[in-house]
């Protein structure tokens, strides 16, 4: 007979989720896995509903964080693996539905394979949020996490786990240069990594995304929350052309400069009346379409043609915010430097206050101190 599975421990933050957490805590609870074998942790983060009336009703022990403004996911989940008695800390967002084997799954990867340090897995095929651009995002990120699945240099907190000695080791979440939802878990990752622990990318292990999308929403997420942070980390660590990995491998890099070429070409043409500028963006354009192929043959696959026709001006904006973070993340590093947090909370450090809940504190190995590669 084999072994049982290594406890976990779910970890859920949450704020102003009080219509999403039925839905999502319902799927952990039908879970394959064995109640037994693992635990159920949230953490209200300073919500002003009824998130914390509702959570009590499913999960083990829920964390109230006081208003009136948020900690941040960083910090939630950092409280939550505190009080936490799992080996393997499985950290799931409120607007994720996870499948009925996804803890199971997590649980025999970590007990089989004693080398993997972290893992994550993917969106399904099946977000629910009507809507073009709700169904393009969350299908698009079903399709990045399904090509790429194996040995990975970063990590996804929406539905992955790790080890809770290898967290520790890590020094947890950075929650105090990100106190929103950014790309803690992208840096998270990183930070595992370079410790020499394994991260897997297992598409097999799925959940459902029931976010809903609007097109400024997209915007604003891949410039100041994903793009723009992810560049000013990988400036700061001398590696923003080294990095090859999920949606910064090389063929985008060459994709996001050619649709800003088109760009360049279409301003050339526009003023000058020369149309063979115009005629070159076209060419720069349809070649990115082209070398896109396979992401809209996964959307015709999944949602038809006209569908997958239709997310190519969204595929093409995609690329162009790619560029416009680069070069926000540079300048934004160049003329503030590091992510700040609060400057009260920076004034009650520097006193060295003692608050309850704690205030945010300085992971051991901060990325933002150690010196650039030029």
């Amino acid at each position: 007979m084999s072994a049982r599975p290594l406890a976990l421990s779910v970890i859920m933050p949450a704020r102003n989720e009080a219509e999403t957490l039925p839905w999502s805590l319902a799927a952990l609870l039908r879970s394959d896995l064995p109640r037994q074998d693992w635990e159920l942790i949230i953490v209200d983060d300073a919500s002003g509903d009824a998130t914390a009336e509702v959570a009590r009703r499913y999960a083990d022990r829920v964390i109230e964080l006081p208003g009136p403004r948020p900690f941040g996911p960083a910090y939630a989940r950092n409280r939550a693996a505190a009080a936490a008695r799992g080996e393997i800390l499985v950290f799931i967002d409120a607007d994720v539905c996870v499948h009925g084997d996804t803890l199971r799954r997590f649980a025999e990867l970590f007990r089989d394979d004693p080398s993997v340090g972290a893992a994550f897995g993917s969106y399904d095929a099946n977000p629910t949020a009507p809507g073009l651009v709700s169904q393009y995002r969350n299908l698009l990120h079903h399709h990045v996490h399904q090509r790429s699945g194996g040995d990975a240099d970063t990590f996804w907190a929406g539905c992955g786990a790790v080890r809770r000695n290898v967290f520790v080791e890590a020094d947890m979440f950075d929650e105090w240069h990100y106190s929103r939802p950014q790309i803690e878990d992208i840096e998270l990752g990183a930070r595992i990594r370079s410790l020499g622990h394994r991260i897997v990318l297992r598409p097999e292990i799925q959940a459902t995304h029931r976010k809903r999308w609007t097109l400024g929403a997209v915007i604003r997420t891949d410039l100041l929350d994903r793009g723009v942070p992810w560049t000013r980390l990988l400036v700061q660590r001398g590696s923003v052309m080294r990095t090859a990995t999920l949606n910064l491998k090389r063929v985008e890099k060459v994709k996001t400069v050619l649709v800003w070429g088109a760009v360049a070409c279409a301003t050339v043409a526009l003023p000058t009346r020369d149309w063979r500028w115009l005629i070159a963006a076209t060419v720069l354009l349809l070649v990115v379409i082209a070398g896109s192929a396979g992401v809209y043959a996964c959307f015709a696959r999944v949602r038809g043609l006209w569908f997958a026709l239709t997310t190519i001006p969204l595929q093409l904006l995609y690329y162009l915010t790619n560029g416009v973070s680069v070069g926000m993340g540079w300048l934004v590093h160049h003329t503030v430097g590091e992510p700040r947090p609060d400057p009260l909370i920076e004034a009650y450090t520097e006193v060295g206050a003692v608050l309850d809940p704690p205030l945010p504190s300085r992971r051991r190995r901060d990325p933002w101190r150690e010196t650039a590669t030029p």
